[in-house]
């Protein structure tokens, strides 16, 4: 058991490139609907998940508007406000401290971001960490619950369908080891 699982329910604050691919953001959304952990996150974060989005996948400013209102809907809770004063003392790159600042007023044990060489150093109690290992982690734990969860995801995509093959397919591309990993465990039985 990883040391951010220590907790019954850990708070971990989601860095804007966890929030970009689509398939990712999916699996992780789901996992904090379901209790698994308490899913924080900041207006600068979801500003630049969304300028992201319009930017680089060409969808429409509308559309990633949309996103986020359906996502700050789903999840009241996750909005952290007032951290920008903790930003000054920060030492990890600068373009990413409102992030540390928002996980410190948080009380976050966890980031989770695709982007690890910007959160060095951290202050004592937060650890930043892949989305992989992140994932991997709800499969070392809860295997059965989490295949499920895939299983789900993958059925509720129907625009167009796409198969739980697929759906790993998609997610070896930002996780490969949690995909290989749900891989395995579903070709034995799960």
């Amino acid at each position: 058991m990883s040391d951010w699982t220590a907790q019954r329910v850990p708070v971990v604050v989601l860095d804007a490139n966890v929030l970009f691919p689509l398939t990712l953001r999916d699996t992780l959304l789901r996992l904090a609907a379901a209790g698994r952990y308490q899913l924080r996150w900041s207006e600068p974060i979801l500003d630049e998940m969304e300028r992201n989005l319009v930017r680089s996948l060409a969808v429409s400013a509308l559309q990633a508007s949309r996103l986020r209102a359906v996502m700050a809907t789903a999840f009241p809770d996750a909005m952290v406000d007032d951290f920008e004063p903790l930003a000054r003392n920060l030492r990890n790159d600068a373009k990413d401290r409102h992030v540390v600042a928002a996980a410190l007023k948080a009380k976050a044990s966890l980031i989770v971001t695709a982007n690890l060489r910007d959160f060095v150093p951290l202050p004592a109690g937060i650890r930043a960490s892949s989305p992989d290992p992140f994932l991997c982690a709800f499969l070392d734990q809860e295997a059965a619950f989490t295949i499920r969860l895939l299983r789900e995801q993958a059925a509720d995509m129907t625009n167009p369908p796409v198969s739980l093959s697929l759906l790993l397919q998609r997610l070896h591309r930002v996780t490969p080891q949690f995909a290989a990993e749900a891989e395995h465990l579903i070709r034995s039985g799960f």
